[in-house]
């Protein structure tokens, strides 16, 4: 079992890899400590067994070139299982994002497995395998690298090799491969990576109430958002969340108002970061509480709560019926949206969600369509119009 350390090695190996329909592709990594993850390893394999790799990010001189290139090659899919995070890290080595994409948690998801089905289940469902969970948290960023850490690492994208396979044949067979499609195309967007200062608020905006408070949330998070991006550093190192919301509540506007807050550290409130948190305060005091973006509510409120229990029935129904996961064709929020408005531009009115889902759900709110129970099992029948 090689580990490539070399620029002439990677570059070999992902030649052969790209004369494959797919490879597929894994990383490990490390985040405890910094804003942005370390990669420390990259796995890869494709439909020959031969054609296997353990690629060293962190070996001396090694580029990764021929990896961003394999990852950009659109004749070459990438499949990944909970893609987001290696997404995340490709997107902030190479400034690209892997297309096309299969994300076996997704494609899962549509195959009826599940809202969040793990990579074991899949493994041991689809592959006729065991995973050895005993490397899974160890620090991959230590070296040498153990071989019960390498071989952990490249059983992961061995077996995503029939993974995908079993899981491609399915939605073959069901016609549903298309339904990945807006999936997808959320996971290859650049936006979902890019990770502006400027929302950072909205992480922690559900717990406050007035514009005032969202107003100093907004440029606190701004400010802390930008600290720990450029010192590369988690976000509570800079300062933690519970310390934001009261800050935000609070808007302490001096130097004796901060320090009485329980949450900011002793002698915190005397430092440059103090100072520079007063100053975010005053930016966000002065801002106009008319122009301030207040977070959505629950609109599963009033005359629209019995709508929503209703829906979420007809549901999880539909789900059962078609054997796909709820959490694909519709959120709660979703729901929420349709319950008040029969218009309303939620995925869950557009496209195959609306076909499976979404013309039952507004007929079922317009009285067209009824919920019996059978057998235990709820199902939908038409109502005759009065």
């Amino acid at each position: 079992m090689n580990l490539i350390t070399t620029t002439a090695a990677l570059s070999d190996a992902c030649s052969r890899l790209s004369q494959h329909p797919f490879v597929t592709v894994d990383t490990e990594f490390l985040r405890e400590t910094t804003y942005y993850p370390r990669l420390c390893l990259i796995q890869m394999a494709g439909p020959d067994p031969s054609d296997a790799y353990l690629i060293d990010p962190l070996a001396e001189g090694i580029s990764l070139e021929p990896f961003m290139a394999l990852m950009s090659d659109k004749a070459v899919m990438k499949v990944f299982h909970s893609a987001r995070q290696d997404l995340e890290i490709v997107w902030n080595l190479g400034g690209i994002v892997p297309e096309p994409l299969f994300d076996t948690q997704v494609a899962a998801m549509v195959c009826g497995y599940g809202d969040s089905v793990s990579y074991e289940q899949l493994v041991n469902d689809l592959a006729k395998a065991k995973i050895d969970k005993s490397s899974r948290f160890t620090d991959w960023s230590r070296r040498p690298l153990t071989d019960a850490q390498l071989t952990y690492a490249l059983s992961d994208v061995t077996h995503l090799v029939k993974v995908y396979e079993a899981l491609m044949a399915q939605l073959q067979k069901n016609g549903r491969l298309d339904w990945l499609t807006e999936e997808m195309s959320i996971l290859t967007s650049p936006e979902t990576y890019q990770a502006d200062p400027d929302n950072a608020w909205r992480r922690l905006a559900g717990r406050l109430r007035k514009p005032k408070e969202v107003a100093v949330l907004m440029e606190v998070a701004a400010w802390r958002e930008r600290e720990a991006q450029g010192r590369d550093v988690p976000r509570g190192r800079i300062l933690k969340d519970d310390a934001m919301i009261d800050i935000a509540t609070s808007a302490p506007r001096s130097v004796e108002a901060l320090g009485r807050l329980r949450s900011i550290p002793n002698g915190f409130e005397r430092s440059r970061t103090g100072a520079d948190i007063l100053e975010a305060v005053e930016r966000g005091v002065a801002r106009d509480p008319a122009t301030v973006p207040m977070p959505e509510r629950s609109r599963g409120r009033g005359n629209t709560g019995a709508v929503v229990d209703l829906l979420k029935v007809l549901l999880k129904a539909v789900a059962e019926q078609e054997g796909v996961a709820p959490k694909i064709i519709a959120t709660v929020e979703e729901l929420e949206a349709i319950a008040e408005n029969d218009t309303a531009d939620v995925p869950s009115l557009h496209g195959w969600r609306r076909a499976l889902f979404g013309e039952q759900a507004l007929a079922l709110k317009n009285g067209r369509l009824g919920l019996v129970l059978e057998r235990g099992r709820v199902k939908m029948r038409a109502l005759q119009s009065a």
